[in-house]
């Protein structure tokens, strides 16, 4: 997979978790600027590619900004990583970093993080029913680490405004992993804790994300993106 103008990309999942293990995939993320006059025709430019082998997942700046302003858990991670973690850091995408905070609403927080924390739970209801191989047992620790990783940074997000990355004591999430793969419903009193945690915390975060940075950020995207006259052929 080719893409050009790659503006922000690097390791997450969870080599950047802490909690890989040998064999572990390394999963990248990044974002990218389509040309600005593709964005002009009747059909508009693939807004993601994603690749496996290695693993990537590329987002076009207008979606990614989208996603990120509506809390996705996933995409936040690029604006938060360390810095060994990142692979490409344009000025551009240093502008982002510099704005993230403005990307932060405490509603959109608190049901983005809770809500795929949730989404993991019903994974692994889903496979308490019958007996478990050993290859849906692995999968179901890693959805159990999932769960805590998605609570723990989600409330400290929403409590502090500050995200993270690499978890605390990577061993507990193991031992729960562990844990859950015996007994799914272990999982459900973490998750309930960290309902009461949210709903008994005032959070630093307004309310809801205010998205003018992002904005105007993605506008000097577009216009470095874009063509002048003497940059295209057959033009005087």
């Amino acid at each position: 997979m080719t893409v050009t103008n790659i503006l922000l990309s690097g390791i997450v999942g969870s080599t950047a978790y802490g909690l890989a293990h040998e064999g572990s995939d390394i999963d990248r993320l990044g974002m990218f600027a389509a040309p600005t006059e593709e964005l002009h025709g009747l059909h508009g430019p693939k807004e993601s590619h994603v690749s496996t082998a290695p693993d990537r997942t590329l987002h076009e700046a207008a979606k990614w900004c989208r996603l990120a302003l509506g809390g996705n858990p996933t995409v936040m991670e690029l604006v938060w990583l360390p810095a060994e973690s990142y692979e490409v850091r344009t000025p551009l995408g240093d502008e982002l970093i510099a704005v993230r905070d403005t990307l932060l609403g405490a509603h959109r927080v608190r049901d983005a993080y809770l809500g795929y924390a949730t989404q993991q739970f019903r994974k692994l209801q889903n496979r308490s029913q019958g007996p478990l191989s050993e290859d849906v047992r692995k999968r179901t620790a890693k959805h159990a680490r999932h769960l805590k990783r998605l609570c723990t940074q989600g409330y400290e997000l929403y409590a502090t405004g500050q995200l993270t990355i690499q978890v605390d004591d990577p061993e507990s999430y193991h031992r729960f992993g562990e844990q859950v793969a015996a007994d799914p419903e272990a999982a459900l009193p973490l998750l309930r804790g960290f309902e009461e945690a949210f709903a008994e915390t005032s959070s630093v975060l307004p309310e809801h994300p205010d998205d003018k940075a992002a904005d105007a950020w993605l506008r000097r995207v577009r216009r470095q993106f874009y063509p002048t006259a003497q940059d295209t052929p057959g033009t005087r």
